[in-house]
Order: structure tokens, then C-alpha cells, then sequence
């Protein structure tokens, strides 16, 4: 459902990107009843991408983010997930706390943006339903979710294991 987008000027290890994905999906999934197979997180190099701020040349680290918004989502809510994005890059990034290193790269995360824009998706063969209705969708799709997980999808396994042990499911 949402699509986080990790644009990146400093090196990041595959190591790194495994824990910064799995960061951004616990936060994401737990501050919202978002299964985990629904939050997608990828990787983009752009320390060769001409970027300007204030008009100067730039380059910097970046977290954008669509996401689906509704009544039930509020700000304290997005502005947490972009207090804990910006502390799991610390951890998993120590070289942030430097700023700039002394090769002129910069390990600092220095921007993270949701953008609600998302009003409609499909995704993993479904329609997705709009924010704040997860659960009563996820209970409408138990079924079709049953049966890709009996046809072998472990993504549908996980999911439905996942589902019922946070008593998103019945």
C-alpha cells in the first residue's frame, strides 16, 4: 500500500538496506493496521542526480513516502513515523552523526516526506482498500487470502499469520 522510496547519496550496504527496510516496515505497520506484505520500501542511488536547494548544487539523503491518507490517520500519527525513520537511520547509519565526512559525503538524513496521495492501488492481485478500512477489507479478503496462501504463496502465509497474531483477523 505504501511505497517508501530511500533515496540515497552515501553508500549503503545491502546489510544497511535490509535493516533500514525492515525499520520502515515495522514502523509503518504497526502505527497502522497495514499488513506487512502491503509496505514496500526501495532503494534509489542518487549521488549522480543533479539537485539543488536554495538554488545550489546539492546532495543529500532522503525519505519519501506515499501513503494512503484518510480521517482516521492524523499528524501526530506521520509525524511519528518520521521521528522514528529519522532515529532508525541513525542507529543503522552511525556515520550520520558526522554530518559530512571528510570524503564530502554526506550520511545525514536530512529529509523525510509523506505525501498522502495515494487513492487508489492494486496490489498483490487486490484492490486496496482506503486508509482506516484495512481491517474490515482484510476481513471481506480472509478467503482469497486463504486460498493463495493453500495454493503455496508463503507471502500470503506470512501474512495471515501475521494478521492473526496482531487480532487484525479473527
Amino acid at each position: 500500500m505504501p511505497e517508501y522510496e530511500v533515496c540515497h547519496v552515501c553508500p549503503l550496504s545491502e546489510s544497511q538496506q535490509e535493516q533500514l527496510a525492515e525499520a520502515i516496515t515495522v514502523i509503518h505497520s504497526t502505527t497502522f493496521s497495514t499488513p506487512r506484505l502491503f509496505v514496500n520500501v526501495k532503494f534509489s542511488n542518487i549521488s549522480q542526480v543533479p539537485l539543488y536547494v536554495a538554488g545550489k548544487r546539492r546532495s543529500n539523503n532522503r525519505v519519501l513516502a506515499n501513503v494512503r491518507h484518510g480521517p482516521t490517520r492524523t499528524q501526530e500519527q506521520y509525524e511519528s513515523i518520521i521521528r522514528k525513520i529519522m532515529a532508525a537511520w541513525e542507529k543503522i547509519v552511525p556515520e550520520s552523526k558526522q554530518k559530512r565526512s571528510a570524503n564530502g559525503v554526506d550520511y545525514e538524513l536530512r529529509m523525510v516526506i509523506l505525501f498522502g496521495a495515494i487513492v487508489a492501488a492494486f496490489e498483490a492481485g487486490f484492490m486496496v482498500p482506503e486508509a482506516g478500512k484495512d481491517q474490515n477489507w482484510l476481513q471481506d479478503y480472509a478467503p482469497q487470502f486463504q486460498a493463495k496462501a493453500d495454493e503455496g504463496d508463503e507471502d500470503f502465509k506470512e501474512m495471515l499469520r501475521e494478521c492473526k497474531e496482531r487480532g487484525l483477523l479473527k
